[in-house]
C-alpha cells in the first residue's frame, strides 16, 4: 500500500510499514536512525493526545538504528496527523527548554560545586 503524504526512498527517514489501514487511523511507522530517546519521548507526546487509543515502540534489534512506532486513533482519525502534530509538540518543548536554559544561565542565578579531585 503507498501512500503519497510519504515518499519512500533510500535515505528516507521514516516510512509506514505494510499492515497500515488505509485511512492511516492504525499504522505502524519505521524512524530510521533514531532511538529510545526520541522513541520514548515521542511515544509520551503521543499519548498526550486524548484522540489516540494506542502508542507503543520497540527497537526491533539492537545493532540496527531504528525505531518501529505503532499507532492507533480513536474514530478514524490519521495517525499520521497525529506524529506530525507530536513531532511539532516535541520541537516546541525542545525550544522551551533551551530558551529557559540559556535565560537562566545569562542571569547567573545557578548554584556551582567545586569538585573534589
Amino acid at each position: 500500500m503507498e501512500f503519497p503524504s510519504v515518499h519512500k526512498t533510500e535515505d528516507s527517514k521514516i516510512e509506514i510499514l505494510k499492515g497500515a489501514t488505509a485511512d492511516l487511523s492504525a499504522a505502524t511507522y519505521c524512524l530510521h536512525h533514531e532511538t529510545h530517546t526520541l522513541g520514548n519521548t515521542l511515544r509520551w507526546m503521543l499519548m498526550k493526545n486524548p484522540k489516540v487509543e494506542f502508542c507503543g515502540y520497540s527497537v526491533p534489534h539492537p545493532s540496527e538504528p531504528k525505531i518501529h512506532l505503532r499507532i492507533q486513533m480513536y474514530d478514524n482519525l490519521s495517525s499520521l496527523t497525529a506524529l506530525l502534530e507530536a513531532l511539532d509538540n516535541l520541537d516546541s518543548l525542545c525550544a522551551t527548554i533551551g530558551d529557559a536554559y540559556t535565560t537562566s544561565l545569562e542571569s547567573g542565578q545557578y548554584e556551582t560545586f567545586d569538585e573534589k579531585p
